[in-house]
C-alpha cells in the first residue's frame, strides 16, 4: 500500500510545485525514485539482498528508456499528428518498453550500466536544449478534477507495473521499475493543458532528476550485499538528495549567469548604439566652436 500513496503523492506534489515555480521543477520531483525505490525495497524485503543488487543495477539500464522516453515525447508533442497527449503518450510508451525489452537481455556491471545511464541522460539533455528551448507560456488555470485525476493515473500505472514486476525476474524487474509512471502523469497534463513548450520544460527537468536517480539504483546495486539493504538504501536516498540540490543550486547559477550576461549584452548594445552618432557630432565639431543653436 506505500507504493500506491508514495508515487500519487509525488506527482501531486510535484504538480503543486510546477504551478508554483514552474514546469521543469515539477519535471525534476517527479523523476525522485519514488516508483522504483519500493519496487527495489520490496524486491529486497522478498528475495533478499543479491536479488535487490541485481535488480538495480538492471534499473539503471532501464533509466536509458526513460530518457529515450522524454525525447520522443517530447518531439512528438511538437509535431501536428501526434501532437495531441492520447498518440504522443502511447507512441513514446512503445518506444520505452521497446527499449526495455531489449535491455533486459543485457548482462553488465553496474559501473557500465551507470556509464550508460548517464550518456543516455547527456545526450537526452543536448536532444531537449536544442529542439524545446525558449520562453514557456504560461498554463491556464488547471480544472478542480486535475490533481484526483493526476493521482488516480498514477496508482492505475503503479498497480499495473508492481503487478507484472513480481511475476518477472531481477533482470526485468529491475529494467521495468523505472518505467516511467510519474513522468507520464505529468508529461501528459503539461502537454493538454500547456502545449508543447510545457511539455518540453517538463521533461527538462525530468532529464535533471535522472543523476540522481542513476546514482541511487547505483549506489543500491554496489551496497546491498556488503552493507545489508537498510544501508544501502538510506546512503542511497541520502546521497540522491544530496546530489539533486547540488544540480538544482548549479541550475539557479548558470541562469542567473546567463541573465546576468543578458542584461550587460544589453547595455553594451545600446550604449554602441548611441556611440557613433556623439562621435560624429564631435568630429563635426571643433575646439571652441558652436553648435547650430549657438551653445558651445
Amino acid at each position: 500500500m506505500l507504493k500506491l500513496f508514495l508515487a500519487p503523492a509525488l506527482v501531486v506534489a510535484s504538480s503543486l510545485a510546477g504551478r508554483r515555480w514552474g514546469p521543469g521543477l515539477a519535471g525534476t520531483l517527479v523523476a525522485l525514485p519514488i516508483v522504483a525505490g519500493p519496487i527495489l525495497a520490496i524486491t529486497l524485503l522478498d528475495h533478499g539482498p543479491a536479488f535487490a543488487a541485481r535488480a538495480a543495477g538492471s534499473s539503471l539500464l532501464g533509466l536509458v528508456s526513460l530518457a529515450l522516453f522524454a525525447v520522443v515525447f517530447a518531439e512528438l508533442s511538437r509535431l501536428p499528428r501526434t501532437g495531441h497527449w492520447v498518440p504522443a503518450l502511447l507512441l513514446a510508451w512503445s518506444a520505452c518498453l521497446a527499449a526495455d525489452l531489449l535491455l533486459a537481455q543485457l548482462s553488465v556491471p553496474p559501473v557500465l550500466a551507470l556509464g550508460l545511464s548517464f550518456t543516455a541522460t547527456a545526450c537526452g539533455v543536448k536532444a531537449l536544449a536544442r529542439t524545446t528551448g525558449g520562453p514557456v507560456p504560461p498554463s491556464p488555470r488547471p480544472p478542480r478534477w486535475d490533481l484526483p485525476a493526476r493521482a488516480a493515473a498514477t496508482a492505475l500505472l503503479v498497480t499495473a507495473l508492481t503487478t507484472a514486476a513480481a511475476q518477472l525476474g531481477p533482470g526485468t524487474t529491475g529494467v521495468l521499475a523505472p518505467f516511467p509512471i510519474g513522468t507520464s502523469v505529468v508529461a501528459a497534463f503539461a502537454l493538454a493543458q500547456g502545449g508543447p513548450a510545457v511539455a518540453g520544460a517538463t521533461l527538462r527537468g525530468v532529464l535533471r532528476g535522472l543523476w540522481g536517480f542513476a546514482v541511487f539504483c547505483f549506489l543500491v546495486a554496489v551496497l546491498a550485499e556488503p552493507l545489508g539493504g537498510g544501508t544501502a538504501f538510506a546512503i542511497a536516498v541520502v546521497c540522491t538528495l544530496k546530489l539533486q540540490l547540488a544540480i538544482g543550486r548549479l541550475q539557479s547559477a548558470r541562469i542567473a549567469r546567463r541573465s546576468h550576461l543578458a542584461a550587460h549584452a544589453d547595455q553594451d548594445w545600446a550604449g554602441a548604439g548611441r556611440g557613433p552618432g556623439l562621435q560624429a557630432e564631435h568630429a563635426c565639431r571643433a575646439p571652441g566652436s558652436r553648435s547650430v543653436s549657438g551653445r558651445p
